[in-house]
């Protein structure tokens, strides 16, 4: 198990970094976190909603993701509180008090999908969540020490130096363990820039206060791989330094979500992705994208009362293309109702009027995989995926798709004029699709045109060198042989 000593200090990527590793051993390895809170989540083959930290581990692993590896998935929807999603599928909204009393059965999710992935899997890479050590909050934890202890888990805990206080968090966390800080076997020094040597001291010396050896301490490595939600997201947007030919400005909504969708666009190199709801920003892009949103109607009113969405109107109206995804999509029409209280209190808002369609929240949920094409330009074949509460209806003719897990076909998407939206996340990882799009604003900028970039393989390659490093930087034979491994 992989321990954190608090949220963003690196456990997502470090455990897809081992998990490449052991697939490069070629063991048939897996990851598996008990109990996530995200934003950003992922599609199964069939049909499940997992955190998208999995499906990147999986990933790394070479091995499909499933519904086994991430068993409860918390998304935030602000005063509602939380929906839980149990095994990939929606069980419904809860607070903090109603999921603590919902916990044995989220125990017991968690602990059967583990058994079952045990079953499957020679070793497993189990990630924690936050901290292990949240004092008011270590009864109710099924994700972190309870969890190394049913699975017999030896566990590191990483520690994030670049934030300050690494020794002190290292050792407070230790303490406040108590007798289970005996399941952490070694401790891990994360995103140090620097000369070792002068850390040194420091190492030998929580060694001997803590009487947990140090593993390694690794260096910061830029890599665009994401972590997770609003600290993921902080990353993303401090990854370009300078301006770039092309500004694409992505909504920072309230309630963003999925944002992972536009990391494609990190790797070309004359594109500039900035997160803002800056007047100047949004009116002097390129393209403007709307992100997903877990509470739509608050999105649009909070876009509203910033001033973003009067932003966003005049830059369409200056010919500035003007993209949304999902929840986005939503926003850009006439107008979306949440007669159940869906996601929030408010019953129906007022859309930005950019598309000719309305949208009503359901309670139940469109998740699937989808592949398809788009009717309108000869940009290829297209595949993604659906994760989405509402039925949108109107002028529904962008892209035709088959959707793998209901096995039927439909219409998706809307245009009208150089606006338009779709449920499609993860549309911008097709390579010609990004690129064709890409071309139509160099084009209109006088730049020159571009051949289209493998993300998936520059993505790949990414995780080959996040591998290297932890070979390169950690006690790799003492990690093998808490597992056993020669």
């Amino acid at each position: 198990m992989v321990l954190g000593t608090g949220s963003g200090v690196g456990k997502s990527l470090i455990t897809a970094g081992l998990l490449r590793i052991f697939s490069d051993m070629d063991l048939k390895a897996a990851p598996f976190k008990a109990q996530n809170m995200a934003l950003n989540s992922f599609v199964t083959l069939d049909g499940g909603e997992i955190g998208r930290a999995q499906a990147l581990q999986a990933e790394a692993a070479r091995v499909e993701p499933t519904r086994l590896m991430n068993p409860v998935l918390l998304k935030a929807t602000g005063e509602a509180g939380c929906q839980v999603i149990v095994n990939g599928a929606p069980v419904g909204n809860m607070s903090a008090r109603q999921y603590y009393s919902y916990r044995d059965h989220a125990w017991r999710a968690a602990t059967s999908a583990y058994d079952e992935l045990s079953r499957q899997y020679e070793v497993i890479v189990m990630e924690g969540a936050g901290s292990p050590a949240e004092i008011n909050l270590m009864d109710k934890d099924i994700v972190n020490i309870k969890m190394a202890v049913y699975a017999e888990a030896p566990a590191i805990l990483v520690g994030d130096i670049e934030r300050g206080g690494v020794f002190a968090a290292l050792y407070g966390t230790l303490e406040l363990l108590g007798e289970d800080s005996g399941w952490i076997k070694g401790t891990v020094i994360n995103k140090f820039r620097g000369d070792k040597d002068i850390l040194a001291p420091g190492l030998e010396m929580i060694e001997k206060k803590t009487g947990v050896r140090c593993l390694g301490v690794l260096p910061w490595m830029r890599e665009i791989l994401s972590e997770e939600d609003s600290l993921g997201l902080e990353a993303s947007a401090k990854r370009h330094y300078g301006r770039r030919p092309l500004r694409i400005t992505v909504l920072r909504n309230a309630f963003i979500s999925n944002f992972t969708d536009f990391e494609p666009f990190l790797h070309e190199p004359d594109v500039e992705l900035v997160y803002s709801l800056r007047p100047a920003d949004i009116e002097g892009a390129d393209m403007v994208l709307i992100p997903g949103s877990k509470s739509t109607c608050k999105d649009i009113l909070y876009l509203r009362e910033t001033g973003a969405e009067a932003a966003v109107k005049r830059a369409a109206g200056w010919g500035v293309p003007v993209i949304g995804l999902c929840g986005g999509y939503q926003m850009m029409g006439r107008v979306v109702k949440d007669p159940s209280g869906v996601e929030s209190d408010i019953r129906e808002a007022e859309g930005m009027g950019l598309l000719d369609v309305e949208t009503v929240l359901e309670k139940k949920k469109t998740v699937t995989r989808v592949e398809g094409a788009s009717l309108e330009n000869d940009y290829g074949p297209i595949s993604g995926y659906e994760i989405h509460a509402g039925r949108t209806e109107g002028d529904i003719k962008l892209f035709s798709l088959k959707r793998l897990a209901y096995e039927d076909t439909v219409l998706d998407g809307s245009r009208k004029a150089n606006a338009w939206g779709t449920y499609i996340h993860g549309i911008f990882e097709n390579d010609n699709f990004r690129t064709k799009l890409l071309n139509e604003l160099r084009q209109a900028a006088g730049l020159p045109l571009r051949e289209a970039i493998n993300y998936q393989k520059l993505k790949d390659g990414a995780i080959d060198r996040l591998a290297a490093l932890l070979r390169d930087n950690l006690d790799m034979e003492f990690i093998k042989g808490l597992l056993c491994i020669k």
